[in-house]
């Protein structure tokens, strides 16, 4: 591990400690938020979140963006504007963060957790289809039904780990075959690209996230991405308390959320978007040296799959046994090097081990032998 740590060290050109994914903050930042407060507008209702909401509509290409105060806060609202209702299911991934699982809690549902590919690390297709052959049915109104349990299976989410897409055109077509709303979980994949269309333009809405350790940050922050024009305008309608338009009066038609972000958190993004292109190359450069330098080690390191551009937003490479990562991990976190493995899978977990499941073969395979490694994009200043 000697020669890894000297090798990372070398990428940040530092002795000091090296996290994860650290945010790239300077003048820039300072002054378009010194901006936002002189102007008096800090909440939702600040010019900063539309313009920040178009920079980012037309960077991905989506028709409409809906600034949310964080990515779970995204994902809940886009599970809201998929239907998804208590007693419905929703299918995802095991290896995803916990976001995606509580978000469909949140609505009274049921996770149904299916395995994934080694190839892109996120949701396997072909786990999806065999999951719902063998667990599904359309009843006479088309709905998606689960013979087992008899609840509607409302939606699917898949996760594009890391930023690496999935095969979301495989997932897509299998989605509309069984009548599935399909939400991209886009929170790691800003930037990202399959087949040159922007990951969270393949299904119905999708789901961003600017938290501290994205690619860009607003401190906290998400956003809801769509081309669909009745669900861009729901969202901005429940995201703000479901507030009626009126000149005085508080009239509400429904239950909403508190979830528009704030101005102050949008002019942090805007002037973040601005070192968007810069981030994304400098990260590219970073993926290519550390592949060049695994090439000569007993190791593999996770390049994008086939047909897709990564954002390479974390870095990953697998070891050879589970007793070998967690001392990889030892070893790189007690020498100032952050490393982390994948998340816990959600069929790990005490509250969702009892969700129903397909064979995670290689979603335990993969947690077991997974280190990522410092991603942030180096020489940004």
């Amino acid at each position: 591990m000697e020669r890894l740590i000297r090798f990372v060290r070398e990428q940040y050109g530092t002795d000091e400690y090296i996290p994860l994914h650290a945010p790239v903050l300077g003048e820039l930042e300072k002054r378009y938020v010194i901006e936002a407060l002189d102007s008096g507008y800090v909440s939702s209702v600040g010019p900063q979140v539309a313009e920040f909401e178009n920079a980012i509509a037309r960077f991905t290409g989506a028709k409409h963006a809906v600034a949310t105060v964080n990515g779970t806060a995204a994902l809940h609202v886009s599970l809201v504007l998929a239907g998804v209702m208590p007693g419905d299911e929703v299918i995802t991934q095991s290896i995803t963060f916990v976001a995606t699982c509580n978000a469909i809690r949140y609505c009274g549902a049921h996770p149904l957790l299916v395995d994934i590919d080694l190839a892109t690390l996120g949701m396997s297709p072909d786990s999806l289809a065999e999951f719902l052959q063998d667990n599904a049915y359309l009843d006479d109104r088309g709905r998606c039904v689960n013979r087992r349990t008899g609840a509607t299976i409302r939606a699917c989410v898949p996760m594009h780990n890391f930023g690496h897409p999935v095969r979301i055109d495989a997932i897509a077509a299998i989605c509309d075959r069984w009548n599935l709303v399909l939400i991209e979980d886009t929170a790691e994949s800003l930037g990202s690209s399959f087949r040159g269309r922007h990951t969270g333009l393949f299904g119905s809405h999708a789901a961003l996230s600017f938290n501290g350790n994205k690619i860009i940050t607003t401190g906290g922050g998400g956003m809801v991405i769509t081309d669909d024009d009745a669900l861009a305008a729901r969202a901005r309608h429940i995201t703000t308390t479901a507030k009626a338009k009126h000149p005085w009066l508080f009239v509400h038609d429904e239950v909403g959320f508190n979830y528009r972000m704030p101005a102050l958190n949008a002019a942090l993004g805007c002037a973040q978007f601005e070192r968007l292109e810069g981030h994304l190359a400098r990260k590219r450069m970073l993926a290519e040296c550390y592949a060049e330098w695994f090439s000569r080690t007993d190791y593999h390191f996770n390049r994008e799959p086939a047909e897709c551009r990564s954002n390479y937003w974390l870095n990953s490479f697998l070891v050879n046994s589970p007793e070998e990562r967690d001392d990889v991990l030892r070893q790189t976190n007690a020498l100032g090097v952050m490393t982390r493995p994948v998340w816990t899978p959600m069929h790990y977990l005490e509250l969702y081990k009892d969700c129903l499941r397909s064979d995670l073969k290689n979603s335990e395979w993969l947690e077991s032998r997974l280190v990522n490694l410092p991603s942030s994009p180096p020489g940004a200043a």
